[in-house]
């Protein structure tokens, strides 16, 4: 079953950002929209800022930017009534993907929100947890069931090489860190 909680992006005026947020989780809280609309976030990075021609520390600078100003993201079921919540917030403009008309917004991708999320350290990029030569089993794909050693692995790939066995000898195949399990 795929999971019915997406993310989304909502549109504000531009500067509105940290009210709109507010606003929202108020109105999740009076309207009991607890288990329709879970995350309400505003992605922001710091930067450092050095005056032109700084010969001193006290003209560099450290500020908080919004990554997407003029957007707020929302993790949420979207229904009519958490679609109404959000829509009618004050100072919101729409969903973006939406065409209007009462049309329902379409999601960010999985991947785009998972980069996002990474980027702002909200979730931590998966590490692997097995030893190179430990056996595991697959537990997804075409080769679910099957076991193999670890060979090797790639953290930022989030990808492990391992060795399985096929026709009566070791077959190296990559598999996605979420498709290994201990054996």
């Amino acid at each position: 079953m795929i999971n019915p909680r997406r993310w989304y992006v909502v549109q504000t005026y531009s500067g509105s950002e940290d009210s709109v947020k507010k606003d929202i989780e108020r109105r999740i809280e009076s309207m009991g929209m607890q288990s329709l609309i879970f995350t309400v976030l505003i992605p922001e990075e710091t930067v450092i800022e050095k005056k032109l021609n700084a010969k001193n520390e006290e003209e560099i600078t450290q500020k908080v930017k919004k990554k997407f100003p003029g957007y707020v993201f929302v993790e949420m079921i979207i229904t009519d009534e958490s679609w109404h919540v959000i829509r009618n917030t004050p100072q919101v403009t729409g969903f973006l993907g939406s065409s209007g008309g009462r049309t329902k917004p379409v999601p960010i991708p999985s991947e785009e929100i998972h980069q996002i999320l990474l980027d702002i350290g909200v979730i931590e990029k998966p590490t692997f947890k097995y030893a190179i030569g430990e056996m595991v089993e697959i537990v997804n794909g075409p080769f679910a069931g099957y076991a193999g050693a670890v060979v090797s692995f790639d953290n930022n790939k989030e990808t492990a090489i391992i060795n399985i066995e096929m026709f009566g000898r070791g077959t190296p195949t990559e598999f996605n860190f979420i498709d290994i399990k201990e054996k």
